[in-house]
């Protein structure tokens, strides 16, 4: 188990309140991807180097530009034009010189997807489109790594929590991916689920509370309500109904 220095134990002590030295200890040892370093990714994965994950995988091909700067938290405007990764990267190293930032500027494919996710603990989706998703979801399956869900849309966000061979997968949900478009952001809102998907995160390492496994959690700005779907897994799913 990986020690944690006097400065660390000060650092988290708050947090060390809810699930201890030993919790902690996992967090600083486990690795996390976060597939996407816009709406979700940005605040998804500051919330991880504030509390301390170990490894933080951040992968993204895009670069900055200026529609970006209402709600992709890391980006600045002193960024535009720059790969969106290292303009992450270098806020993250400032937020917690204690986690080691592995950077990828790359897009997300069936080929190189294995490499990418090989070695996390867990992986946070904070991409803005299905087919991705559902590669991520695929091979997220395939390894046995928890996939931790999130979308957007205007005032509106959706999470799931998918544990490999226990709980509904991406697939069992949606059959197929919604039409690409271009669509409405408050920027507030892939704050909320990046928190959420933050929290799953943590709560899976440390094994503090209950998941959102098969339950799909809708958030709803414009009413400032949550609503909870249960998701039952397919045995007739493509991705995880013979895992």
């Amino acid at each position: 188990m990986a020690q944690l220095s006097l400065s660390e134990k000060e650092r988290y002590s708050r947090q060390i309140l809810i699930f201890g030295e030993e919790g902690q200890e996992k967090l600083k040892k486990s690795r996390v991807t976060v597939a996407g370093v816009g709406g979700l990714g940005c605040p998804a994965a500051m919330y991880l180097a504030f509390h301390g994950i170990g490894k933080i995988r951040i992968i993204d091909k895009d670069v900055v530009e200026v529609s970006n700067l209402n709600r992709q938290v890391l980006h600045w405007e002193k960024d535009i034009k720059k790969p969106k990764v290292e303009s992450a990267y270098e806020k993250l190293r400032e937020i917690n010189r204690d986690v080691e930032v592995e950077k990828f500027v790359v897009e997300i494919n069936e080929k190189n997807v294995v490499e990418l996710l090989e070695g996390s603990d867990a992986v946070i989706d904070a991409m803005d489109n299905f087919p991705t998703r559902f590669i991520l979801n695929e091979a997220a399956i395939e390894l046995g790594i928890p996939f931790f869900h999130g979308s957007i849309y205007g005032l509106e966000g959706r999470v799931m929590t998918i544990i490999p061979g226990k709980s509904a997968c991406l697939r069992c949900l949606f059959s197929e991916s919604p039409p690409k478009e271009v669509f409405p952001v408050l920027g507030t809102t892939p704050g909320v689920i990046a928190m959420i998907q933050v929290t799953e995160v943590i709560k899976y390492l440390t094994g503090v509370g209950k998941l959102l496994e098969n339950r799909y959690l809708i958030y709803d700005g414009e009413n400032m309500s949550f609503r909870e779907i249960k998701v039952r897994k397919n045995p007739e799913c493509p991705v995880c109904g013979k895992k």
